[in-house]
């Protein structure tokens, strides 16, 4: 049924339970692609060198760590494991990448680490599910 799996973490506590749900179903499924994407938000371009430079570093380094521990939450899966490191809006690179992978299922945490929350859902969620070109899993 769902033959490739994205799973959209960004480090947050629920974004780790969506890891640990996306490998339970790419193991259940038995898929064969469970493509792993991390988003983050562009620097702005204020910031200037030399500090530009540092604050690239900091984020992509962010960024794997937080690949990392998703890649080892979501564990051995059947299908083939990929991964991405995308710049950008993280909603839009998510279903951006849905599309572009022609993904069967978006898997995404309820709430993600940014500072505005809406009142059920994440905002990145919300923009997700109303924007996605596949069904979405959110998880708690």
């Amino acid at each position: 049924m769902f033959e490739k799996i994205l799973l959209a973490v960004d480090g947050s506590e629920h974004g780790l339970r969506a890891a640990q749900v996306a490998g339970e179903l790419a193991r259940d499924m038995k898929s064969t692609e469970l493509r792993v994407v991390v988003a983050y938000d562009p620097i702005p371009p204020y910031i200037g060198d030399p500090y530009m430079q540092y604050a690239i570093e900091a984020r992509l380094k962010d960024a794997q760590t937080i690949l990392q521990s998703a890649l080892a939450t979501v564990g051995e899966v059947p299908g083939e494991l990929q991964s991405e490191l995308l710049e950008g809006s993280p909603a839009e690179a998510i279903v951006n990448v849905a599309a572009t992978r022609q993904s069967d299922v978006i898997v995404i945490g309820s709430r993600g680490l940014g500072r505005l929350a809406g009142a059920l859902l994440g905002s990145t969620s919300q923009k997700v599910i109303s924007h996605a070109p596949c069904p979405v899993l959110v998880v708690r």
